[in-house]
C-alpha cells in the first residue's frame, strides 16, 4: 500500500498527544515512502518565493515526496507552507543534526526526518519521535549503531565518497536486512546502477533542480528534468 499524506502519523497535530509507532512500523512507512518516491529530491531553499513553484515543478514531473533541508533559514518556513498549501505532497525535513532540530522539524509539520549522519543521542530521539527517521551512515560501525536501536533503513551519505555501489554491495553481506537510500553524487549516469542493487530502496539527488534553474525561475526545465529522471528508472 503506498504511503499517503492521510496516514495517521502523517497528519498528526504536534499540539496533540504524541502517538509513537513501533520501529517496525516506521520501517514499513519508510519502505512505502521510498517505493513510491524512487527519487527523493534534496531541496535547499534560497528564497522564500521559490518554495511553492519549485515544489509544483517537481510534483508535475512526478516527484511528490520532498526532502526540505534545514541548511537555510527558509527550511522550516518551507515545511510549514507546503504542509498548509500542498497537503497532497509528502514533506520531510533533511539535514537534521540534533534533538533540537528534530523537535523544530516535528513542530513545523514534517512528515519524515532525514539526517546526514548519526549520533547515539539523535538515534535515541528518533526512536521517541512519532515520525519515521532515516539516519545517515557512511560506515559499518554507524550501521551497527543504528541497528542496535531498531533502525533497518539508512541513508548512505555521501554515497560516492564512501564507496558508492561497491560499498553497498559489500554491506549486503553482513547486513542482509538493511536497505539504503544513497545520496551524494547520485546523477543520471549512475542512478540506474544504484537502483539495480537489491539493498537500495530509493536514491536522493539534486540534479533535477540545479541552482541556476531555480534562481532563473525555469520551472519548465525542472519539471522536464524531473520527468526524465524518473524515466531513467523505468
Amino acid at each position: 500500500m503506498p504511503l499517503s499524506p492521510k496516514d495517521p502519523v502523517m497528519t498528526q497535530n504536534p499540539s496533540q498527544a504524541r502517538s509513537v509507532p513501533s520501529m517496525a512500523e516506521k520501517v514499513e512507512m519508510i519502505d512505502r515512502l521510498c517505493a513510491e518516491a524512487r527519487i527523493l529530491p534534496v531541496i535547499t531553499i534560497e528564497r522564500e518565493e521559490d518554495i511553492l513553484p519549485l515544489a509544483d515543478a517537481l510534483a508535475a514531473g512526478g516527484l511528490r515526496a520532498l526532502e526540505i533541508t534545514l541548511r537555510s533559514e527558509h527550511g522550516l518556513t518551507a515545511i510549514r507552507l507546503l504542509r498548509e498549501q500542498r497537503p497532497d505532497l509528502l514533506i520531510g525535513a533533511g539535514t537534521v543534526l540534533d534533538e533540537q532540530m528534530l523537535a523544530e522539524a516535528e513542530a513545523a509539520g514534517a512528515q519524515f526526518i532525514v539526517t546526514p549522519g548519526c549520533t547515539a543521542e539523535l538515534l535515541d530521539a528518533g526512536r521517541q519521535s512519532p515520525l519515521p527517521l532515516l539516519p545517515g551512515v557512511g560506515s559499518a560501525s554507524e550501521i551497527m549503531l543504528g541497528h542496535a536501536r531498531g533502525y533497518r533503513r539508512f541513508k548512505l551519505f555521501p554515497a560516492e565518497v564512501v564507496g558508492g555501489a561497491a560499498a553497498l554491495k559489500a554491506f549486503a553481506g553482513p547486513f542482509p536486512g538493511i536497505r539504503f537510500c544513497p545520496t551524494g553524487g547520485v546523477k543520471p549516469d549512475n542512478v540506474r546502477s544504484y537502483m539495480a542493487l537489491p539493498n537500495v530502496m530509493c536514491v536522493g539527488g539534486t540534479w533535477m533542480m540545479e541552482s541556476a534553474w531555480v534562481r532563473a525561475g525555469d520551472w519548465a526545465r525542472i519539471e522536464a528534468t524531473t520527468a526524465e529522471a524518473l524515466r531513467l528508472l523505468q
